[in-house]
């Protein structure tokens, strides 16, 4: 993998100097997912907005399918300047901003409406604007949906039926926290693995949003999915500062209002993705249970809990968002 980011790199550079011949600026963007996510077509509608509004003063080459290395890798590559902009899960950038992990308490959005109310508001940006100490500047929030419980032999009703299921997370003390507290027992595992984990009954099921449910085919071997949406961590759009600090502030202001654009294009992406993937599944004969959230939202409160005995500094930020 290191040779190969080498080796682009390389061709980013050559590319950078062309382009500084020609009078623009060339804004190289690297991110993990495939070209046929709804992330990556909000992606393509801010290289779009950003094009037309400086008349090609500044251009964007896009590196999808991991090409530049994982989440992590391309992070430290927009930290030297190497890459200009990705898009991580917030969960990976609360390795760097503490104030990430808030978004990943479970039920702390009412809805979606309110999550990006929170998110589109003082708030949000507040978040996005911490990360600059660490040359990784928030630009804005995409929807990357909403997290539910998937079972191959046992349906998922209320928080009881969970109970004694081994259940795979994130290798995330919040989420091992959250389904511990619903009764399961959490099984951190490499995602890669878990087809086949619930296929032979390593483990009795899974959490993650429609469109992960249906990509991964895990829809296949899992005849329950109960959408509780226990949890919303949304995707952010990242511009290194040692990029930004280059831009002047006509630059910056033409990049700010393409990512805010691409945000609200982005978000029908996602509908229209969870809709198309809610409906494979039902045609698979997957059993879509709606379960009455308020039973988990109760049983999950040591989560939030917890996290503040931890974190007793973010208190004054989680009553802000609850009371937003």
């Amino acid at each position: 993998m290191r040779i190969k980011q080498a080796f682009l790199l390389l061709i980013c550079a050559s590319l950078w100097s062309c382009m500084e011949n020609k009078g623009t600026k060339m804004l190289y963007l690297a991110h993990t997912l495939p070209q046929t996510h709804p992330v990556h077509k909000g992606i393509l509608e801010f290289k779009k907005a950003l094009e037309k509004k400086s008349n090609g003063a500044l251009e964007m080459k896009i590196f999808p399918d991991g090409q530049l290395g994982s989440e992590r890798e391309v992070l430290e590559l927009l930290q030297i300047g190497s890459v200009a902009a990705t898009k991580v899960s917030a969960a990976t950038l609360s390795n760097f901003v503490p104030e990430y992990h808030v978004l990943g308490i479970p039920y702390l959005f009412k809805d979606k409406d309110h999550q990006f109310e929170v998110l589109e508001g003082e708030i949000g940006k507040s978040i996005l604007e911490k990360g600059s100490k660490f040359w990784l500047r928030g630009l804005c929030y995409y929807d990357a949906g909403s997290r539910s419980f998937y079972t191959s032999n046992k349906a998922i009703r209320t928080p009881d039926d969970l109970r004694g299921l081994k259940i795979r997370v994130m290798n995330n003390q919040m989420a091992i926290n959250m389904v511990n507290a619903l009764g399961g027992s959490a099984t951190p595992m490499a995602y890669g693995e878990l087809y086949t984990a619930i296929q032979q009954g390593v483990v009795d099921g899974a959490e993650n949003n429609p469109p992960s449910f249906v990509s991964s085919n895990h829809y296949e071997v899992s005849k329950y999915y109960t959408l509780d949406q226990h949890s919303s961590v949304p995707d952010v759009l990242l511009i290194g500062t040692k990029f930004w600090d280059k831009l002047s502030d006509q630059e910056k202001k033409w990049v700010q209002e393409s990512a805010d654009e691409s945000s609200q294009a982005q978000k029908q992406f996602w509908k229209e993705s969870v809709d198309q993937s809610m409906a494979i599944a039902k045609k698979a004969g997957v059993e879509i249970i709606i379960p009455e959230k308020s039973l988990f939202q109760e049983k999950s409160k040591p989560v939030l809990e917890a996290f503040l005995k931890a974190h007793p500094e973010m208190s004054e930020l989680i009553n802000n968002i609850i009371r937003e």
